[in-house]
């Protein structure tokens, strides 16, 4: 076994269970931020497998883009970030769906290489790389950024307390037999006669 099958097992080992946390934490903002160590595991595995490109690839759109947009996400939306009693669940059915998983996905594996030596094709190169995302698969790299950017704009829009809300602040109040009021300047007060 060398250093660079070590360094890969210890790097998995950190994505499985930087995953495990993921999933096992009740608070939002902290599994984002697992699965932040986790996408970082993945990025150093693929830097031990030298496949630079996709490892930083990984690190600039996954690390950088996906997880920063989910914590932007929560915190516009305001959403809950802390432990929930109504939605929280108990663990082991999830426990018990992921091993079986696990232990499906090692069969499949076992079963289709049965231990042999796999001889890799020559390294590729960012050409080629390239080459096959604008031209094979363009169409599924487009409308990932198209749902990305849905979901930062639907993000932005229920964070907006003042739209189509009557009574928040911002909203104009229409009297019942006249024309709207005008909103009155910031540090108007009132007189005796009602009159600012």
């Amino acid at each position: 076994m060398t250093g660079a099958d070590v360094l890969l097992l210890a790097l998995g080992a950190v994505a499985v269970g930087a995953g495990a946390l993921v999933v096992g934490t009740q608070h939002l903002v902290r599994a984002g931020l697992w699965l932040v160590v986790c996408l970082g595991a993945l990025a150093g595995d693929y830097l031990v497998l030298t496949a630079e490109l996709v490892a930083w690839v990984q690190v600039l759109i996954y690390v950088g883009a996906v997880v920063v947009l989910l914590l932007f996400a929560v915190m516009l939306t305001r959403a809950p970030i802390g432990a929930s009693d109504d939605l929280d669940r108990p663990g082991w059915p999830a426990a018990l769906i992921g091993g079986g998983s696990g232990l499906g996905l090692a069969v499949l594996l076992i079963h289709a290489f049965r231990w042999s030596r796999v001889d890799l094709p020559a390294a590729g190169t960012a050409d080629r790389l390239g080459e096959q995302v604008f031209r094979s698969w363009v169409l599924p790299f487009e409308l990932l950024s198209v749902l990305l950017l849905a979901a930062l704009v639907g993000a932005i829009v229920l964070s907006r307390t003042d739209i189509g809300r009557p009574g928040a602040p911002g909203a104009q109040r229409r009297p019942a037999d006249g024309p709207p009021a005008r909103p009155e300047p910031a540090g108007a007060v009132a007189d005796e006669g009602g009159r600012a």
